[in-house]
């Protein structure tokens, strides 16, 4: 179920040389994920395999679906043949537990997520806060020391297996407040990622994530800030831009927000009083 990495048939260009070389390549995977509830379908999102389960949960949780691993009774990882005859794995069942609000409510999804980016059921910032829960972000007292901050990256980047032979994969990377590395997930889709890291911290019981520094590789989209938010994360930073609805968010969700962290600078866009 963890088939991240395939090889293929490729010719490097060399312009300079004129010259066109047979090789192989390692690309990174990407394939549909099928997502029922209760036998009915919610949404395929595309995906890289591996860490389907977390993916699942985590996505569930940022759409306000889920609270706690409590209100799952089962999550079945299923296989089905692809056109190989091997088995695929590119579906998962999760069954509601009695009551819970992913039992009595759902988010129409007829259409397929794409890895690019992750369309989440929140249609503004208004929405999410309203969705937020009470364990939110804001009155997080953490602090992070600005070299602990500037050196994040690099540790993201060091952690990056799957990058390092594809690189063609986006990270997140859950960090304590001193540096020290607790989850990495890597994914075609930098929301994929995020899912992930939120779906392993909501089957071990750390959410909400307080006092935690989420680390993603990209750029903080208005979805990335939703998912850190709905999972507690008092510091977001990314190594790229965030956009105007992700700083709007950030700021009305009390989180910390940085943005083009590249050692040694960095631009703070929200909750500049956490970081020392």
């Amino acid at each position: 179920m963890g088939r991240v990495t395939t090889r293929t048939r490729t010719e490097r260009l060399d312009v300079a040389a004129g010259t066109r070389t047979a090789r192989a390549d390692t690309l990174a995977v990407e394939e549909p994920l099928q997502v029922e509830v209760d036998g009915e379908q919610l949404t395929v999102t595309m995906r890289t395999p591996g860490d389907d389960v977390d993916l699942v949960l985590g996505f569930l949780h940022a759409e306000g679906l889920l609270r706690s691993a409590d209100d799952v009774v089962g999550v079945q990882h299923c296989s089905a043949p692809g056109p190989d005859g091997l088995p695929t794995f590119n579906l998962v069942r999760v069954a509601a537990a009695p009551g819970s609000r992913l039992a009595g409510e759902r988010v129409p999804r007829p259409f397929t997520t794409t890895s690019a980016c992750g369309v989440c059921g929140s249609l503004s910032v208004d929405d999410v806060m309203a969705r937020l829960p009470h364990e939110g972000p804001a009155d997080d007292p953490v602090e992070v020391d600005l070299d602990v901050l500037a050196g994040l990256p690099g540790a993201l980047r060091a952690a990056q297996a799957a990058f390092e032979r594809t690189g063609g994969l986006h990270a997140a990377g859950l960090f304590s407040a001193d540096g020290e590395l607790l989850c990495l997930r890597e994914d075609v889709g930098r929301h994929n990622a995020v899912d992930k890291v939120v779906g392993w911290a909501l089957r071990e019981g750390l959410l909400p994530l307080r006092g935690r520094v989420l680390v993603v590789s990209g750029r903080a989209s208005f979805e990335l800030v939703q998912k850190a938010a709905m999972a507690g994360v008092p510091v977001l930073a990314a190594v790229s831009a965030p956009s105007s609805l992700a700083v709007s968010l950030a700021r009305g969700a009390g989180m910390t927000l940085v943005g083009f962290l590249r050692p040694p600078t960095g631009n703070v866009y929200a909750g500049g009083h956490r970081l020392r």
